[in-house]
């Protein structure tokens, strides 16, 4: 087995943990660079109409700098669905369930739709059913000069995760369409108010 081979299938291992609550992991996780994966229960999975895949996880991403500022802070904090990719899916799967409208997310300077925000209720909801509902493991990389994307790479191709549009080999047409939706709202708002 190489070393790149030990990485991942140690990343493997230690993200298949469905984690700790989005709650608990901010005292828990600490500010290093490597991978998280968000995890839900079946329940979660057909609520945003996934079909359940034995316990993977719903997403698997990484962070260069810190595990805490990048999925913690941008993924799970209100007001920031605009930034952070995993909340715009998330939103795009939930619109209905929780009534959520897209808009600009920076309604004073219009544009780049694909990156949509929510108002600042919408995005309130998102973020508590986000915190209620979902888990998140991480694995901190230790000292080595492989890179991480190569990790996340592998991870991701691995397992799929269908939350997951980059890198993944098994993309999920549905939510690739309610994306598409929830930008055309964006655009439909700035185009509302003549911007």
């Amino acid at each position: 087995m190489t070393d790149f081979d030990y990485l991942v299938e140690n990343a493997l291992r230690r993200l298949r943990d469905h984690g700790l609550p989005i709650a608990e992991a901010t005292s828990h996780v600490s500010p290093v660079p490597g991978l998280y994966a968000i995890h839900a229960d079946e329940t979660v999975w057909i609520e945003l109409g996934l079909e359940w895949r034995g316990g993977l996880p719903l997403y698997v991403g990484k962070a260069e700098d810190s595990l805490v500022a990048r999925d913690i802070r941008t993924h799970f904090g209100a007001g920031r669905t605009g930034t952070s990719t995993i909340r715009r899916s998330f939103a795009a799967l939930l619109r209905e369930q929780l009534d959520l409208r897209g808009q600009p997310r920076n309604p004073e300077n219009p544009g780049h739709f694909s990156n949509f925000g929510l108002p600042d209720a919408d995005d309130a909801r998102l973020s508590t059913w986000m915190n209620e509902k979902l888990r998140i493991s991480v694995w901190a990389k230790p000292e080595t000069d492989t890179e991480l994307v190569n990790v996340e790479t592998a991870v991701i191709r691995a397992w799929e995760p269908p939350i997951n549009i980059a890198k993944n080999p098994r993309k999920d047409v549905h939510l690739q369409a309610v994306r598409r939706a929830m930008a055309d709202e964006a655009r439909g708002w700035a185009s509302e108010r003549g911007l």
